[in-house]
């Protein structure tokens, strides 16, 4: 059964897809500065690794207003809570080391997976949403599996810039998939 979209999530369409491309470009560069940094927690490291939450909640920010006419803004304000949390959380978990950044940057995953799965969901009538809920799925399993790392004799940051580059591509796959969306709406 085919479902339509609402007048305003295809007005919403436009600020979404470049937010998406915003934040595959956020994601890929990340990585590569974080690969650039290794595995210790230098100062650059620990600024990049607050950076990503906190660039997380400024993308929510934006997608909620775009979306307040009739999207899941519920779901976008959780988000919101949620990756400020894991800011404070990560600069905290900075100070104490590699491990303890894992624990909170896994538990930060599970957590906003499960809401972006959720807001992925809510948003299938607009379409392009099928990479958005895969990826929500994944990022819960990335972040039990960081939250396992995390005991390992030798537990390492640059394991991030893949969930990371995988998570920016995921954006991208969501981008290009609402401007075909858009085209045939």
């Amino acid at each position: 059964m085919a479902s339509t979209a609402s007048a305003d999530q295809i007005g919403a369409t436009p600020a979404l897809r470049r937010l998406y491309v915003i934040r595959f470009v956020f994601a890929a560069a990340w990585a590569v500065l974080l690969l650039v940094s290794g595995s210790d927690l230098t100062v650059g490291a620990k600024l990049l690794l607050f950076l990503y939450p906190v660039f997380d909640v400024a993308a929510a920010v934006v997608d909620a207003r775009s979306a307040r006419v009739g999207g899941p803004v519920k779901g976008l304000y959780a988000n919101i809570a949620v990756s400020s949390l894991a800011a404070v959380g990560i600069a905290v978990a900075g100070t104490s080391g590699v491990a303890d950044v894992l624990r909170v940057w896994g538990a930060w995953a599970v957590v906003s997976g499960l809401v972006q799965l959720l807001v992925g969901v809510a948003r299938r009538p607009m379409g392009g949403q099928w990479a958005m809920i895969v990826s929500g799925g994944i990022s819960v399993l990335a972040g039990a599996t960081f939250i396992r790392s995390a005991s390992q004799d030798d537990p390492a940051l640059t394991t991030l810039a893949g969930y990371a580059t995988l998570g920016g591509i995921f954006f991208l796959v969501s981008a290009f998939r609402l401007s075909r969306s858009a085209r045939r709406g």
